[in-house]
């Protein structure tokens, strides 16, 4: 027969995952796959897609094409406070996985380069906890080298699973692999396909991986004193509070105290118009005219993406996914370290406040540190172009990147604030910056 190679993987979730379905909701714009139990899942050919598309070999032979797929992918089932996955109906669920019936929203407006939100932008989505733990499992045929491959990227720092991967969403730890290999019918009949079997060898995870595609940037940064990513949501203290959002914690079986959250959105957003900025600064200084702003700029376009568009000829589809890779940011809330600001509209003739016009702004004022990953990816050639083409594209991109990195010396240097009411003197941060 021919030798099976077999995982059972266990991932945690590092920051929210984002796995969209087709269903619709009143409630929501974007709700999340769901399993026969309601429980949130992340599908086989999800985690498939991922693996795929940066395998190194044929893809096509391993994947398959004409003959089919050496590899199998399960669905990736959500782990209970037992360290179980449900494969059966369940009658009735733990409190524990009724947690799970009301997942956090993530509010998004897409912002213009004048700090105005732009119109029918506004969206929201459901996301997955951070922390929540999968199980899946991973079967491959004869080829050993390709399992250990597809193995050594479930733990690259670049992995990501589930949609939003560039707003901060579905990066995850692998927390446990167990492979057996079976070689004889007989080990084929006593093998179990259950998720929750505990048969076969630990791999060692003590290696840490290499991004060898991205380079990593880490940001460790912390505010001078003020800072407030908005909710969009007020409560009995102020009419505007700081986002904030729980975790699960499987050693308490349940969920955690608040924590304060800087969305990658909301950092992206910030980088984005600031390389733009950049990146105009040195065509001009090279006597080039250049000055577009937002999506129309090359070097935003570079790194972080833009929309699909037909080109000149009306027949070419334009358009590149981001290659940034920014995570969520969370620490742990203490209230006492919050403070509440006043505002009103002032009457510019009689110099009295405006009726209406009162407001209360909740900031948060603890003074941890952050620490920021970001990961950039490499200039890859472009095949279809030529020589010349090829060396004036990778030119653009070098300079789009030294654009970024004068963007992380302007937040580090407190010259680029984040989050809101950057104009109220709020969000200013300072520290360094590192590559790898």
């Amino acid at each position: 027969m021919k030798t099976r190679y077999i995982a059972h993987i266990t991932l945690e979730a590092q920051t929210p995952l984002k796995v969209g379905s087709s269903d619709s909701d009143f409630m929501k714009d974007s709700p999340i796959q769901k399993d026969w139990n309601g429980l949130p899942m992340i599908l086989g050919t999800s985690i498939a897609g991922v693996l795929r598309k940066d395998f190194e070999g044929n893809d096509d032979e391993v994947f398959g094409k004409e003959f089919g797929s050496k590899v199998i992918f399960s669905n990736a089932l959500l782990v209970d406070e037992n360290g179980k996955v449900n494969e059966g109906l369940l009658l009735e669920k733990t409190p524990f996985l009724e947690l799970f019936d009301n997942l956090p929203q993530r509010e998004h407006t897409a912002i213009t380069e004048k700090g105005v939100a732009k119109e029918h932008s506004k969206f929201d989505e459901e996301v997955v906890y951070k922390g929540t733990q999968f199980k899946f499992a991973l079967e491959m045929l004869e080829d050993e080298s390709s399992f250990k491959q597809l193995l050594a990227m479930l733990q690259s720092p670049a992995f990501r699973l589930g949609g939003g991967s560039t707003k901060g969403f579905g990066k995850f730890k692998v927390l446990e692999i167990l492979t057996q290999t079976l070689e004889t019918p007989q080990a084929l009949a006593n093998y179990s396909i259950s998720l929750n079997s505990t048969e076969g060898s630990r791999v060692d995870l003590s290696t840490t991986n290499e991004a060898k595609n991205h380079s990593i940037y880490k940001l460790n940064i912390a505010p001078d004193d003020f800072f407030m990513f908005r909710s969009g949501f007020g409560d009995d203290d102020a009419d505007q509070i700081p986002v904030v959002e729980k975790i699960i914690d499987y050693k308490a079986k349940g969920l955690s105290k608040n924590h304060i959250l800087i969305p990658a959105t909301s950092i992206k957003g910030a980088l984005s118009h600031r390389t733009a900025f950049h990146y105009n600064k040195k065509m001009l200084e090279e006597k080039k005219d250049h000055t577009q702003i937002a999506e129309n700029n090359d070097a935003v376009k570079a790194i972080f993406g833009h929309k699909k568009e037909l080109a000149e000829d009306k027949k070419t589809e334009l358009g590149q996914k981001g290659r940034i890779l920014i995570a969520d940011c969370f620490k742990e809330e203490n209230k006492e370290s919050t403070k509440v600001f006043d505002h009103v509209a002032i009457d510019r003739f009689t110099g009295c406040g405006l009726d209406g016009a009162l407001f209360q702004e909740k900031t948060t004022a603890q003074e941890d540190e952050w620490e920021v990953e970001i990961l950039l990816e490499h200039y890859k050639e472009n095949k279809n172009l030529s020589d010349e083409e090829k060396k004036e594209e990778k030119n653009k991109y070098q300079k789009a990147v030294k654009a970024f990195e004068s963007t992380l010396d302007d937040v580090c240097s407190g010259m680029l604030p984040l989050g809101g009411a950057t104009t109220k003197g709020h969000g200013v941060f300072t520290g360094t910056w590192s590559k790898s």
